[in-house]
């Protein structure tokens, strides 16, 4: 193996080496048996990363507002606090938060059904850790949906 090509698969990581070997990934959804692109697909990062944008936002003004008083200091806690809680409830129950519904999104199981109580309070909780949710699989899907049984797609 040229010297060349090995630098290069470092630099560009494992998966671009691996697809240069001829490994067939596949596009994201494809083991999930989702289509590859529009409704049904799943939802790209930016998009995600927005939602969580516009919800944390949201959250942040209702904790600012109606809970912390105008205390600045104690506003990131009640803003985590009713991120949580807007999240199970939202999720648990349409299957969106507002920021997934403004951009197109919406939370399901990876069979396609809604997820369980249950499902959604360990997704919830994995959410409010952080890191979990930055951990993702070749489907792009985080830690927190991986281990609660749910992939988020665009409709």
């Amino acid at each position: 193996m040229d010297k060349r090509q090995v630098v290069g698969s470092w630099l560009s990581g494992p998966r671009a080496a691996a697809e240069q070997m001829g490994v067939d990934f596949g596009y994201r959804g494809e083991r999930l048996g989702l289509p590859e692109s529009g409704p049904g697909s799943v939802a790209s990062v930016g998009r995600r990363f927005g939602a969580v944008f516009i919800d944390w936002f949201l959250c942040l003004i209702i904790a600012f507002g109606l809970l912390s008083a105008g205390d600045s200091r104690s506003t990131s806690n009640w803003t985590l606090v009713v991120f949580g809680v807007m999240t199970f409830l939202m999720v648990g129950t349409l299957g969106f938060t507002p920021g997934k519904r403004l951009l197109g999104l919406r939370v399901i199981g990876v069979d396609g059904g809604r997820l369980t109580v249950p499902r959604v309070a360990v997704r919830t909780a994995l959410l409010l850790l952080v890191i979990p949710a930055l951990v993702w699989d070749r489907d792009t899907r985080g830690l927190h949906d991986r281990v609660s049984g749910a992939v988020q797609i665009r409709f």
